[in-house]
């Protein structure tokens, strides 16, 4: 089975299941041992990823500044912490970035959709 790192994490440590492999272009710093399935499948790569969206005409100013704050809240050591325990790594970026990598992201991810012939029902 395929899970995210947070929920998978935890019972791999307790030896509940077994990891096999990661998603991930590299392996991440809390799971080290873990291979990426990139290792044996070259290319291959995955990720799970969150973002904070803001309604379409939110003001410029307004979304700067809320990036800026989310900044800086997920750099502070206990919040790093956090998320290292959890298996997680915060890719900090701004607006424009994120609209980049989130039309990577629906081009990549449609090209597999329509080469695998799946339909929707």
């Amino acid at each position: 089975m395929f899970d995210n790192m947070p929920s998978a994490l935890p019972m791999a440590r307790e030896g509940k299941i077994r990891a096999l492999a990661q998603t991930t272009e590299r392996r991440s710093a809390a799971a080290p041992d873990v291979p990426t399935v990139a290792e044996f499948v070259p290319g291959f790569e995955a990720t799970t990823w969150f973002a904070l969206f803001a309604p379409a005409g939110t003001p410029r100013p307004v979304v700067d500044r809320l990036n800026a704050e989310l900044v800086r809240v997920f750099r502070l050591p206990d919040v790093q912490d956090r998320l290292k325990t959890l298996g997680l790594e915060a890719l900090l970026s701004g607006p424009d970035e994120l609209a980049r990598y989130q039309a990577a992201e629906i081009g990549k991810w449609a090209k597999v959709v329509k080469e695998s012939g799946a339909k929707a029902e």
